[in-house]
């Protein structure tokens, strides 16, 4: 089925209901309102249907041989996929109390049968507002779980981030005895930077230098800026011959051309890595294995890459 809805459409409604007649009548009404509607005989076509174009609100059919509304409501209310779509039961002799369970059960409304149009209308249009409503609140909740994992400078993970990633590969390494390599780089000479071009100019270089190393970073790696002028590349599955293969690309790429800075300005930088790496590193093991390895870079000139040595990458410390 694809989507035939019009852009225009104030929402998709999905209308399960055995009867022809009921089917008819509920649909022209609707359309006449302005919404697309799906139509399903019962309930296993209404559920093929939402799973070919996922609709802003149900109307089901209380009774459905087969599988009834109440069946195909825990049905929807399971799957991840549209547990948020509102239903409403359309039914001709509902007591209260089966009112009370289908409510429990999660349904949005009730609606009884025969109704009247402006009625169907209110209530599928209360529907309609709820679903946008959460859908609203699902896409900022998304934006902020976004926003507090990112660095809002580079769009690489943040510290906080980059920390439970690299436990988890850790673990991860650790459980399935699987190579690791963490590289730790650091911007050579970054306040001469900020001094000579201000922090404007250093944050271009920043953005620069996280868009320079997403170039060389394959599927599944992760790219962190650390704090200040350092970042992390935490590399699952990647021996360490393989990490600093990977880092010495990184490197060149960055002497390799100068960073725009504006009109203007220009300006060359280097950088400076050092890698640790090993299945049996804990967290605060590898961290300082790679750091100590970067400051030998450091102070051995600048612009290249340092291993951490076999006595710094053993044992178990965490």
């Amino acid at each position: 089925m694809t989507d035939a809805c019009p852009q225009t459409s104030p929402a998709r409604i999905l209308l399960a209901e055995d009867s022809a007649v009921i089917r008819a009548m509920t649909r022209e009404v609707l359309e006449g309102a302005g919404y697309c509607v799906q139509e399903a005989a019962n309930a296993q076509l209404a559920f093929e249907s939402c799973l070919q174009v996922r609709p802003d609100v149900a109307l089901l059919d209380v009774e459905m041989p087969v599988l009834d509304g109440p069946q195909l409501l825990k049905r929807l209310k399971a799957d991840p996929r549209f547990a948020d779509i509102p239903v409403i039961f359309l039914t001709s002799r509902a007591s209260t109390a089966e009112i009370v369970e289908g409510l429990r059960l999660g349904a949005h409304d009730y609606l009884r049968k025969p109704f009247e149009p402006s009625e169907l209308i209110a209530r599928v249009s209360a529907a309609a507002r709820a679903a946008r409503l959460q859908q609203q609140l699902s896409r900022q909740n998304s934006e902020l779980a976004l926003l507090s994992r990112t660095d809002q400078l580079t769009g690489l993970s943040n510290r906080r981030h980059g920390e439970e990633r690299l436990r988890a590969e850790i673990e991860t390494a650790r459980r399935h005895r699987l190579p690791l390599t963490l590289l730790m780089l650091d911007v050579d000479h970054f306040k001469r930077v900020n001094d000579q071009y201000g922090h404007a100019g250093g944050d271009v270089v920043f953005r620069e230098i996280a868009r320079r190393m997403q170039t060389v970073l394959r599927i599944g790696d992760i790219a962190v800026r650390w704090g200040g002028e350092e970042f992390l590349l935490i590399l699952p599955h990647t021996p360490l011959d393989g990490g600093v293969a990977l880092g010495e690309r990184f490197l060149q790429l960055v002497r390799g051309s100068p960073i725009v800075l504006d009109e203007k300005h220009s300006c060359h930088v280097t950088a400076s890595i050092g890698a640790a790496g090993g299945p049996d590193m804990g967290f605060l093991q590898l961290l300082r294995a790679a750091d100590e390895a970067l400051y030998r870079a450091k102070r051995e000139g600048r612009d290249g890459l340092r291993v951490a040595p076999d006595e710094e990458a053993g044992g178990t410390l965490r």
